[in-house]
């Protein structure tokens, strides 16, 4: 990258005289903080001194993010070409069938480069409806208001794109997406302004608006003509974990994620792969995972105690809740959000707890809807700056009376 900062610096005074200078500026600014770090920052007091900055956050939780979304490609393929293979269904006819064979690729369950590349047919236009429907209004809004476009964009058009089923219509990633970019983030002013998180508020507003595309139990396998399915969770719901177990699913499968659910959400250890990252670099609140785990776990354990003869997800353990469904994922990477979560510390373990406490008991009070950790971070969201506020005035009080 520095011959090709040199490059910019000799073609400086070129833009200066076309009066293109904010041209130039800009684009040297984006090479400047891009790769490495600018040489022109802060190295002395008085001044804050840190390597980190927007750009490098969303990056990271985009590297941090990337193992769910290996997995969720291969997975995807790995059970459409199980049910194809098992079924004894001829090879789809559709545009990704026909790209497979044209590329002599066949649909082998047990090869993994066959099993990611149909999947990969399945998440890469979802995720680029939503790059392409998010980033108009996007560039719409940042023309209004003369704002620079950032990187908080990526991380939530990737975050959305892996809480969807496999074979969500691309009109409704583009809906879902429009509503969380515009709701939920730019009528209260962009990035760092939103008090919800924007890719689970799309999520939200799809499950709502379309409940049978979003979790019917043909949803989860493609292709949705011929093959249908329910998540572990769901069968959870109905029976219990001895439901699960007889589907042969196990708490391994669970964990490593070759199991059906939505693209990103299926791998617990994925998921606790990216949450180092994120964790080790600063990005994510330890405090705010550790809470969630923690109201999780008391949560369902008090659940056991009490016990029901009617509701089977009375009894199930939270280590099974740990890995069904979005849990791990909505806990590492939604809940952490630093925009809409407490930024205290003291907040940060009440959030937490709010988090993991409400997902369980939408879990097992409300069986209608055996997903939980969605609607759990989004009312925590709703509370997270009272939360905050609250924590404040403590402190105040606390070191008030000290001084006295």
């Amino acid at each position: 990258m520095r011959p090709l900062r040199k490059l910019l610096d000799r073609a400086a005074p070129h833009f200066e005289q076309g009066g293109r200078f904010e041209d130039y500026q800009a684009l040297y600014e984006m090479v400047d903080t891009l790769f490495y770090s600018p040489p022109d920052v802060s190295r002395h007091a008085p001044h804050v001194r840190d390597a980190i900055d927007l750009k490098r956050v969303m990056g990271l939780v985009v590297i941090g993010v990337l193992p769910c979304a290996v997995l969720a490609m291969w997975t995807t393929g790995y059970h459409a070409n199980l049910a194809i293979d098992e079924l004894g269904l001829s090879a789809p006819t559709d545009w990704r069938g026909a790209l497979m064979a044209a590329l002599g690729i066949g649909h082998d369950p047990n090869s993994i480069g066959a099993a990611t590349f149909y999947g990969m047919l399945y998440f890469v236009p979802i995720y680029l409806m939503t790059l392409a429907a998010g980033g108009v209004w996007e560039v719409l809004f940042a023309g209004i208001r003369n704002h620079e476009i950032n990187e908080g964009f990526f991380v939530t058009s990737i975050l959305y794109a892996l809480t969807l089923p496999a074979t969500t219509p691309l009109w409704q990633v583009a809906l879902g997406i429009s509503f969380g970019v515009v709701m939920a983030k730019e009528v209260f002013g962009g990035t760092g302004k939103n008090f919800m998180n924007p890719a689970l508020a799309g999520r939200a507003f799809l499950y709502f608006a379309y409940p049978v595309e979003m979790s019917g139990e043909s949803v989860w396998t493609p292709p949705i003509d011929v093959v249908t399915g329910a998540t572990p969770l769901a069968i959870g719901a109905e029976s219990g974990v001895p439901g699960i177990l007889e589907q042969g699913v196990t708490w391994m499968d669970a964990f490593l994620g070759p199991i059906q659910g939505s693209i990103g959400e299926t791998s617990t250890l994925a998921c606790l792969i990216g949450g180092v990252l994120i964790v080790y670099t600063g990005v994510a609140s330890w405090r705010i995972i550790a809470g969630v785990m923690l109201g999780m776990v008391a949560t369902a354990m008090l659940f056991n105690a009490v016990g029901s003869d009617t509701n089977p997800m009375f009894a199930m353990p939270w280590y099974w809740h740990l890995v069904l469904g979005g849990f791990a994922f909505g806990m590492i990477f939604m809940a952490t959000d630093p925009v809409t979560a407490c930024v205290t510390n003291s907040g940060r373990w009440i959030f937490g707890l709010l988090v993991g406490v409400i997902t369980v008991v939408i879990r097992v009070v409300n069986i209608a809807f055996p997903e939980g950790i969605m609607l759990a971070i989004l009312f925590a969201n709703i509370f997270a700056p009272t939360i905050d506020h609250f924590v404040t005035r403590a402190n105040i009080t606390r070191r008030l009376r000290r001084s006295v």
